[in-house]
């Protein structure tokens, strides 16, 4: 189309007249990428991101990819960086082949659908449409391989999926539990070979420990952990997984009312460890513990859950890296490794058998929230869902997701969900199923 911006890579670097260092120049209707001295694969990936943030900020909603240089990784860059929450954009990706072609659309299909549901209104996404919109997504790629089980109100109490009722109990839209099984294997006995467990906490208010309406704004996002997972399996699939797979979300509204759970509750959990609670505002480790039982008792080899579970994650990383805890060092290292090989950002947090003994309560076998001067707080949190695990933790990693919301948006990232971390965990669940 005539009326399209044509973007193209230069080696070069641009005229003094677009000033020093400038990543971006322009003639007519061509714009020009400066890689500059980007030598690292990375750098070069970063500066695409970085010039498509700037077209989009400046108002171009047209743009086709044209001349040399364009690859897989370059195309998914600069389509991360051409995106805003609202609006229409068009973009030609020029010509690629077939291959780059079939992943490049998986790859976006699965970030735009997290993206989307992430940054849905709350009055539009909570618990039972988030499970429902998952479940679709995941049938629209593997049909009749999909079976599923969706557990919400009051069946939780009555199936002991305690944390996921007691959360969602403030709330006139009921808590739901989606355990959904992907088995492309025809065969109904063959072994779990992974469990992926989401947070999804569609509205966060903090409950009575209640949030500032600075800190409550963007809480919309606390249902990150769900969407990241489903997308991640969903891109797992298009890639051509063949073992089976249990996908869990524990969906639940933190809101106040009569109903809600309370400061001093205890909780008692199917494997019989009972939690005072102590912090309303830390509930997705309370819905998370539900997951991970459930998860344990598919008897998948391995276990990963993920969530935006923590403040203390970001003040440790910011909002570049996802923290990554495990006890067991090779499921810790095989995330790591998988984040580097999908160009993603992921950072090791410290996690011992001892942490959890930091959950003190006089009432009951755990906090929920550590308390005492000096604990770490992204740790604590690992160190509760690590009580809900089997084996030790053997096989299990979580991924606290600090990096996956942009609570204001800066030269690489749009406002809202970007979807960082998708393509770390589908990496993994194509290793661990290998």
């Amino acid at each position: 189309m005539a009326d399209m911006m044509n973007v193209q890579l230069s080696t070069q670097v641009a005229a003094a007249v677009w000033g020093e260092g400038a990543q971006l120049s322009f003639s007519g209707d061509q714009a020009l990428i400066h890689l500059g001295c980007a030598l690292q694969e990375q750098d070069v990936l970063r500066t695409v991101q970085r010039a498509a943030r700037r077209l989009e900020s400046t108002g171009i909603k047209q743009v086709r990819l044209a001349g040399e240089g364009w690859d897989l990784e370059r195309r998914y860059a600069f389509a991360q960086g051409f995106y805003a929450a609202k609006g229409v954009r068009e973009l030609d990706f020029g010509e690629q082949s077939d291959q780059e072609a079939a992943e490049l659309a998986a790859l976006l299909k699965a970030t735009h659908w997290v993206r989307e549901v992430t940054n849905g209104c709350p009055e539009a996404i909570y618990p039972m449409s988030l499970a429902e919109s998952a479940l679709l997504l995941i049938r629209s790629l593997a049909g009749d391989r999909v079976t599923a089980r969706i557990t919400a109100g009051e069946a939780l109490r009555e199936s002991g999926h305690i944390g996921i009722w007691s959360v969602g109990r403030g709330s006139e839209r009921e808590p739901v539990l989606l355990e959904l099984d992907y088995n492309p294997t025809g065969d109904a006995n063959a072994p779990v070979v992974a469990a992926l467990v989401g947070k999804g906490i569609t509205f966060d208010s903090g409950g009575y420990s209640m949030k500032s309406s600075d800190n409550m704004l963007p809480m919309k996002s606390d249902m990150g952990g769900a969407a990241m997972v489903t997308g991640a399996l969903a891109l797992a699939i298009s890639r051509g997984l063949d073992k089976r797979v249990k996908l869990i979300l524990c969906c639940a509204e933190n809101l106040v009312s009569g109903h809600a759970f309370k400061l001093g509750d205890i909780l008692t959990y199917r494997n019989g460890i009972s939690v005072e609670i102590q912090n309303t505002d830390a509930e997705g480790r309370l819905v998370l513990a539900d997951g991970l039982l459930a998860a344990s008792e598919s008897g998948a080899a391995h276990i990963l859950d993920a969530a935006t579970l923590t403040g203390a994650a970001k003040t440790a990383l910011g909002r570049d890296y996802n923290a990554v805890f495990a006890l067991d060092e090779a499921e810790q290292v095989r995330a790591l490794a998988a984040a580097r090989a999908e160009h993603e950002k992921a950072w090791p947090l410290p996690l011992e058998p001892w942490h959890a003994g930091q959950l003190t309560s006089a009432f009951a076998d755990l906090g929920n929230v550590a308390s005492a001067e000096g604990t770490a707080g992204a740790t604590t949190a690992a160190a509760f869902l690590s009580r809900f695990v089997r084996d030790e933790g053997k096989g299990w990693v979580h991924l606290d997701l600090a990096a996956s919301y942009q609570k204001s948006g800066n030269d690489l990232w749009a406002t809202g969900a970007k979807g960082h971390g998708l393509r770390t965990i589908a990496r993994w669940l194509q290793e661990v199923a290998e």
